[in-house]
């Protein structure tokens, strides 16, 4: 996480991390504030000790520390911003920029702890006072962002001589500095300024809220069958979720839990086309259905209020506010971006349920193809056209020998070397938790620890994600790598290797690029590590591409039982299928991404959510088999908090990025192995985090800016207009 005087958006993240679920461990009661841990004692204040320049002591975290912690963390920070603030002397880039940089560390510390409790270790107890802290850092974030004499002084800086004479990173992160500042209302009158901090404290209460509701509907919501109930499930599943259902005391039935890692294989191989509806229906129909937990009136107050807030600032919708200082720069750029292509992925919509409907039709089963059953004729279709059956795949797909896959690229690409850390050396938050010390190949080098946390269950909340404890940074002493990825894959039997699907491959080498480039930083600044939304995700989306390499096939795809590699034939099939369904993936995402940038360019006065998505995607001609991938009373990215909000279409402007940097390395002379690109791409794309102008990395990597055609061949869409 950022230094905590980022606050807007290191905060934001902070809260929005609220979209979590379930119970830790061991659940601890709140006890009064007049607790010790108010003293710098506590331990989620104080400085990381032990091995590798200190790590979190995740071992003895109790939830009692959490709300003094803040308090405190908050009242530290805020005391180093007044002497910055106030200093006498005239502002320079030292005593100004640096003193923030190196101020509010002990509220950073905090956040380490309070992100394991939103994320991964969530219970009522966490979420009663994140609902309580959240406007009151936000009221915090704000006494920072309108303190009228550190905006004086960062000003001074960003205007003065002394800025031509420092490094381009020292440049780049005064710019941020100020724009941070002059984006968020510190250019208000008075008056504006007090209505600005309490939108954000009311938005932060309502962003807290949402993700709770959408929480209290996935755990609220298990679907428990019978034996007669799993027709078509593959063993795997059945036996993942007979464990699911006995860690919910119900044993001897199977738990379909209420997220998309149990969803998703249930509506692709379950043959109960009315337990396939149930399961569709209860999956998309979160925070949206009537009750305590409905999410549509706090979806129209989130928007209401984020339009009031940028009317201040004196733009015209939230989006074009949003936009302005990332790689898109406008809202009709990024919207330009999502109409080349959805013409192209409806159309291919339209061929897929074709078919389908066409199996269906030759089975006798009178139906017509409807969204609960996309994903089961989808599977029929895969073995029809390409004779892949995902369950055979999944054979081959071991979690521990995609973990070893994972470390042979990031050997190859970036020299690294990954080794078990002993158990008991690092303090872990669950025993489930496993850590690796990454060192450079060949000189040794500590470059920091790798945590994961792949096993979904109570208290973590679905998707999979990455996240660091610490960042790389030497303005003020080397600081090594805290980084983490963390999943919800179904663990498998006991004594059994846990396989998982080929996307879900795809999805943990996506966010273990997320943790190479954190790794790989080179950067002095912690403001170098804040990421632009629409290019932070290109390099994890570039790293799913050494999956399908023939170094990690041929060596890490082997069969659970027999140990032998995967069949070249299989690995044919693959690979002539990789642009299967991609008419309904990429559709079932851009509907979200359209309808999140629709919503930020609408006057909330205009907008019934319910109502809005349904006209909206009727006018941009949604297929009716197909639903947003993110419905809108679920659509956490953008409204669980502001990282993503006008910006999910971030993903697309990537994954442009990842095609055409794919295709630089397909041209080169040693693949996706090429040394000379491979170094370009640490140096240009990895290394420099955010210390330099994004537009410009690509360019130094690529000799130009990327190419939307690229996208289009990757997914075998028709490309209409030359290189």
């Amino acid at each position: 996480m950022k230094k905590a005087v980022l606050t807007l958006s290191a905060l934001a993240l902070a809260l929005s991390m609220a979209a979590c679920s379930e119970k830790p461990s061991a659940p601890e009661q709140v006890v009064a504030e007049t607790s010790a841990a108010q003293s710098m004692d506590n331990v989620l204040l104080a400085e990381f000790t032990g091995p590798y320049s200190g790590v979190p002591a995740f071992d003895k975290m109790s939830l009692a520390d959490l709300k003094p912690a803040l308090e405190k963390g908050m009242e530290l920070n805020l005391a180093e911003i007044d002497k910055i603030a106030n200093n006498p002397e005239p502002a320079t880039f030292q005593n100004t920029i640096v003193e923030m940089e190196r101020a509010g560390s002990e509220l950073d510390r905090v956040f380490t702890y309070y992100g394991i409790w939103s994320s991964n270790n969530s219970s009522p107890e966490f979420r009663k006072i994140q609902q309580e802290m959240a406007p009151i850092i936000s009221a915090f974030s704000s006494k920072i962002i309108q303190n009228k004499n550190l905006f004086e002084r960062v000003k001074a800086v960003y205007s003065s001589e002394e800025l031509k004479s420092l490094t381009s990173e020292e440049q780049r992160i005064t710019w941020m500095r100020y724009n941070g500042f002059a984006r968020n209302g510190a250019t208000l009158n008075d008056e504006d300024k007090k209505r600005y901090a309490d939108i954000n404290q009311e938005l932060a209460s309502l962003h807290t809220q949402f993700s709770n509701n959408v929480l209290a509907d996935e755990e609220n919501y298990v679907l428990y069958l019978n034996q007669d109930q799993l027709t078509g499930l593959p063993g795997s599943f059945v036996s993942a979720a007979a464990g699911m259902a006995d860690i919910r005391d119900n044993k001897g039935k199977y738990a379909i839990t209420n997220t998309r890692s149990s969803m998703d294989p249930f509506l692709t191989y379950s043959e109960d086309r009315g337990l396939r509806e149930k399961v569709w229906n209860t999956y998309y129909s979160r925070g949206d259905n009537g009750d305590e937990y409905d999410n549509n009136e706090l979806v129209k107050k989130i928007l209401t209020l984020r339009h009031e807030r940028i009317t201040l600032l004196g733009y015209d919708n939230y989006a074009q506010w949003r936009l302005e200082d990332r790689m898109a720069k406008t809202p009709e750029r990024a919207m330009d971006l999502m109409e080349k292509v959805w013409p192209a992925a409806i159309a291919r919509v339209k061929e897929e349920v074709a078919d389908m409907q066409a199996i269906a039709d030759a089975e006798g089963t009178s139906i017509t193809i409807e969204p609960w059953d996309y994903r089961f004729y989808a599977e029929k279709v895969r073995k029809d056209k390409y004779a892949l059956d995902s369950d055979e795949v999944k054979q081959y797909l071991q979690l521990g020998k995609l973990r070893e896959a994972m470390f042979f690229v990031a050997g190859e690409l970036f020299n690294f070397e990954f080794t078990p850390v002993a158990e008991g050396k690092v303090p872990v938050f669950n025993p489930e938790v496993k850590v690796w010390d990454v060192t450079d190949k060949t000189s040794g080098e500590h470059i920091g620890l790798w945590y994961l946390d792949p096993f979904a269950r109570q208290g973590k909340r679905s998707g999979a994600w990455a996240t660091t404890y610490r960042s790389y940074t030497t303005f003020d002493g080397k600081q090594t790598v805290l980084s983490s990825n963390n999943s919800n894959f179904v663990k498998g039997p006991e004594g059994e290797p846990t396989l998982i699907s080929w996307d879900d491959a795809e999805t943990y080498f996506h966010e273990f690029g997320h943790a190479l480039h954190f790794l790989s930083a080179d950067v002095a600044y912690p403001s170098s590590h804040s990421g632009v939304r629409d290019y932070t995700e290109f390099q994890s989306q570039l790293l799913e591409r050494w999956l399908l390499t023939d170094e990690v096939i041929n060596n890490y795809l082997v069969h659970y039982k027999t140990g032998e590699p995967i069949p070249q034939d299989l690995v044919t099939k693959i690979k002539n299928a990789s642009t299967f369904n991609e008419g309904f993936k990429t559709t079932e995402y851009m509907a979200s991404a359209i309808m999140d940038l629709l919503y930020h360019t609408t006057d909330p006065a205009k907008i019934e959510p319910d109502s809005f998505e349904r006209d909206e995607l009727a006018r941009l001609g949604m297929p009716k088999e197909v639903v947003m991938r993110h419905r809108t009373t679920q659509f956490g990215h953008i409204f669980s908090g502001e990282g993503y909000a006008a910006a999910y279409y971030g993903y697309m402007w990537a994954e442009v990025l990842t095609s055409d940097a794919a295709e630089a390395f397909a041209e080169a002379p040693g693949g996706f192995y090429d040394k000379e690109v491979g170094e370009r791409l640490v140096k240009y794309l990895f290394s420099v985090r955010n210390a330099m102008d994004p537009e410009e990395a690509y360019r130094k990597f690529r000799g130009r800016d990327a190419k939307v055609e690229a996208l289009m061949r990757d997914r075998g869409f028709p490309v209409t207009s030359n290189d």
